[in-house]
């Protein structure tokens, strides 16, 4: 199965990525290794968003900015708010990265 990189970049994946740096730095763990646990980070949130996640949410905001790239969606949008079945929270600015699910299993 094929993993998109996007959730390296969410605050837990920018989290990992520097303690296996640090790890790497220190010799405590093999760059080969690092790879490996990254590679298996991707898979593993693909598959818990894609199995685990149940609930939906309305996006609602201004749109900013919006480009499309190597089958990637990238929206920026200012004033926004995001309601679901209990709650709604405003947000000034919040960057969205949409990939067709259909390109995982590639």
């Amino acid at each position: 199965m094929a993993t998109f990189e996007l959730y390296r970049r969410s605050t837990i994946g920018m989290c990992l990525t520097e303690t296996l740096d640090e790890m790497v730095s220190s010799g405590t763990l093999s760059p080969e290794l690092a790879i490996q646990v990254l590679v298996q980070f991707d898979k593993s949130m693909t598959e818990a968003l894609e199995n685990q996640v149940k609930s939906k949410v309305t996006v609602k905001g201004h749109l900013h900015t919006y480009r499309f790239c190597d089958n990637v969606w990238t929206f920026i949008l200012t004033d926004a708010s995001f309601k679901n079945e209990e709650t709604t929270e405003q947000v000034g600015k919040v960057k969205i990265v949409a990939c067709d699910s259909k390109l995982l299993t590639q």
